[in-house]
């Protein structure tokens, strides 16, 4: 008698752009393989995010990523995982230029990280390029509001939406990048009653982070959320609070080590009697 054992299957693109108006999308960032495999078991998607330079590298802001490195923490990502859907970031420089060069780029992380969606930043400046990407077989998750790669045109991390006037905009950049084809768009750092608006305006799912708990989903830097982070923005809630207790273990370490109680005779080898 055989058994045969089920196929786990990872979430789609198509899938989460049928979430809309659903069951809200679960999502955080990653970017390797131990936390993605935690991860996996409850987010929707995992996002390998251009956040992991300033969270793992130590640099001033997002602009810095090459494009090897997210490869690199993409492949880890995938390695890591078994259902939820993987997007890596296109960092700053890998897509702008034009259509073509956005192309070349993706497909180089699609296939060597083979993960199955990319996401890149701006609205309707980079419909055209979003449109060409989904049209060869690249799906897209885009991301309007507060972007991060723009930090230094916006002069800094700067809350989006704070005038009333500059609304119509951002919900017009909504509009471009699910007309071009995006299958979802990550509202970030926006004014509240312009992310409630950006959801209803559109019919792709939209990712709140520092929005409005009325988006289709939501995503945080899964660093911010353990509290592993000594400062976070106001829209980020720990959810735990490694950082302290990493602190405390390192301390008891150092002390057991310089006393010789560590290691014990429990975590040392001993020949064959």
């Amino acid at each position: 008698m055989s058994t045969q054992t089920e196929t786990i299957r990872r979430m789609t693109a198509p899938q989460i752009a049928n979430r809309k108006g659903g069951e809200p999308i679960v999502s955080l960032t990653s970017y390797h393989a131990h936390t993605a495999a935690i991860v996996d078991k409850y987010a929707d998607f995992i996002l390998v995010g251009d956040s992991l330079g300033m969270v793992m590298h130590g640099m001033d802001s997002t602009v810095g990523v090459p494009l090897e490195l997210m490869i690199m923490h993409g492949q880890a990502v995938v390695r890591g995982t078994q259902r939820a859907l993987i997007v890596v970031d296109m960092p700053f420089g890998t897509y702008e230029e034009s259509p073509n060069m956005a192309f070349r780029n993706a497909a180089k992380i699609m296939k060597e990280t083979q993960c199955q969606a990319v996401k890149l930043e701006g609205g309707a400046r980079m419909a055209e390029t979003i449109k060409f990407l989904v049209e060869r077989g690249i799906p897209v998750m885009a991301h309007i509001g507060l972007t991060p790669q723009s930090s230094h045109v916006m002069g800094g991390f700067k809350t989006q939406g704070r005038d009333e006037d500059t609304w119509p905009l951002h919900v017009a950049d909504a509009v471009a990048v699910a007309e071009a084809g995006a299958f979802a768009v990550v509202v970030e750092g926006v004014v509240e009653p312009l992310a409630d608006q950006i959801t209803a305006a559109v019919d792709i799912p939209t990712i709140g982070i520092g929005a409005s708990a009325k988006c289709d989903g939501q995503i945080l830097v899964l660093e911010d959320m353990l509290g592993l982070n000594p400062w976070v923005p106001k829209f980020v809630k720990k959810f735990g609070n490694l950082g302290p207790m990493i602190e405390q273990a390192v301390s008891d370490y150092a002390t057991e080590v310089k006393d010789r109680s560590f290691p014990s005779s429990d975590n040392m080898y001993q020949p064959k009697k």
